[in-house]
């Protein structure tokens, strides 16, 4: 027992030990501020140009001290900042952007060029940095992309309050911005009169993140505050709709042209109004009862609030901004072309192109025995689907045929019945598959079909809220990425 004690009072004074270095090292060269850098992007698949806007400081930089150089690997660039007087890297972190997922349309392959907009944040420095961007090619390499000098004494960054009047609502303030993770929750699309709707739309959201794990484990670490500031109209832009709303943020359904993807493209806008609170993850809620959302990584993510199934859209949607992970779905409309290149390990801790077996990434949570890859029924369960489809079609031309001939009523309606009959049929043998697997339900394997592809990528577990919107609840990877996110933000041993 007295050498365990040892062992572990030698562990805890090696761990303060790192603390004290890492902290020191953050004083060497950072201040208690953080700078935000206001970045435009143009390009197309082929080519990529950043340029600057602004620099403004904030405040207070709430992100961790003692990590400074990303070590996930996440995101398709990577913000470095280098120490010029010493050439030293004294900071990193992964993001991503609109204009990464834009280069993958069709658009951007035809090489009509778009603008974005994006803000980065790094601690404000002591004296002048390298300010440099990277960005990945098809092979998931980084290479150098943009990069310019930052004096922190130039009278050009704007050193405004960040201040605006809006109304902050503090729902749950963990401690200490520093040691905790921050949520910034911001109003969109609310009008003036609205402000207690959205205070309550910010305490339901956060209720069903608190009990989704790992945030559930972990809520006395995580701080939750709301942003409010009114819109003229309600809700957000609908272009397919020609339905046009004039919101502070922009907010839009048909991103990349998919009907039930929303974004926005006010990104400095977005940033300008969360700095007003410490902030680690920015989730905007928009007043609408339409069904959708979306994210972008390290950035930000969307929702609406009053669908029925809201509430989880943005824990997922929170999954790909804060967690970095990738959607397992693969049977639906997308507007992505070679998302994820064939023969390249994607990058996010979720899902895996399987190129070395008997090294996946998330051996060490494999349950005992799996089979690598992991039959699951999935070429059977798809014909039947398929079958079903084209059952489904074949019944409704029928119907159709009869009703232009003018067939009775109790025809049709038989025509109906057996249209029916055939759909459970159907399904009753799809569900007969599932149930020979079923005790593959909760064990971590290799299952394939992910990151909207079919063949070729693979993930965890069968069921998982990033596959679906109908299971409150993360597979064991992605609650281990989240929960080392949550970790990196707000240490347990704060």
């Amino acid at each position: 027992m007295k050498k365990c004690l040892l062992l572990a009072a030698g562990l805890l004074g090696l761990w303060a030990g790192l603390f004290a270095q890492a902290v020191s090292a953050y004083d060497d060269y950072f201040t208690d501020k953080a700078l935000r850098v206001d970045l435009y992007q143009i390009g197309d698949a082929k080519d990529e140009i950043v340029t600057v806007d602004r620099i403004l400081e904030e405040p207070l930089w709430p992100e961790t001290r003692t990590r400074l150089v990303d070590d996930f690997g996440y995101g398709r660039y990577v913000l470095k900042i280098y120490d010029i007087a010493s050439n030293r890297l004294v900071y990193s972190r992964g993001f991503d952007s609109m204009l990464a997922e834009y280069k993958t349309t069709t658009p951007a392959i035809e090489g009509t060029k778009r603008v974005f907009q994006r803000s980065v944040r790094f601690p404000a420095p002591k004296r002048p940095v390298m300010f440099v961007v990277e960005v990945r090619d098809k092979k998931n390499l980084l290479r150098p992309l943009f990069s310019r000098t930052i004096d922190p004494a130039d009278y050009h960054i704007l050193h405004e309050t960040v201040q605006a009047g809006d109304w902050i609502y503090e729902a749950a303030v963990a401690g200490d911005p520093r040691r905790t993770l921050d949520l910034a929750f911001i109003a969109e699309g609310y009008t003036a009169d609205e402000r207690d709707k959205f205070k309550a739309d910010v305490d339901r959201m956060a209720a069903t993140l608190f009990a989704t794990e790992p945030y559930k484990s972990a809520k006395p670490r995580i701080s939750v505050r709301g942003v409010f500031r009114p819109s003229a109209e309600r809700a957000m832009d609908e272009p397919r709709q020609k339905a046009y709303k004039k919101t502070i943020l922009d907010a839009s359904f048909n991103a990349f042209d998919l009907d039930r993807y929303m974004l926005i493209e006010a990104d400095h806008r977005l940033h300008e109004i969360a700095a007003q609170v410490p902030y680690d993850a920015i989730l905007v809620l928009v007043d609408s009862k339409r069904y959708g959302g979306g994210s972008i990584a390290f950035d930000y993510c969307v929702s609406t609030v009053d669908n029925p199934i809201s509430p989880t859209v943005l824990v997922h949607e929170l999954g790909h901004s804060f967690g970095g992970l990738a959607d397992e779905y693969y049977a639906s409309e997308v507007s992505y072309n070679d998302f994820y290149p064939k023969g390249v390990e994607p990058y996010e801790p979720n899902i895996t192109a399987l190129l070395d077996p008997t090294n996946v990434k998330w051996k060490a949570l494999l349950s005992p025995g799996i089979a690598v890859p992991t039959e699951y029924g999935k070429d059977k369960i798809e014909a039947l689907q398929a079958e079903q489809r084209k059952t489904r079609e074949a019944l409704r031309d029928e119907v159709a045929r009869a009703k232009d001939k003018g067939l009775p009523p109790e025809d049709i309606k038989a025509l109906q019945d057996k249209a029916a009959a055939a759909g459970k049929d159907i399904a009753a043998k799809i569900e007969a598959v599932r149930k020979q697997y079923k005790d593959l339900e909760n064990k971590v394997g290799v299952f394939e079909g992910a990151g909207y592809a079919a063949r070729g990528l693979y993930r965890p577990q069968i069921d998982c809220l990033m596959i679906t919107n109908t299971k409150i609840e993360f597979c064991a990877v992605c609650r281990k990425a989240i929960g080392d996110m949550i970790e990196y933000f707000a240490p347990a041993g704060r």
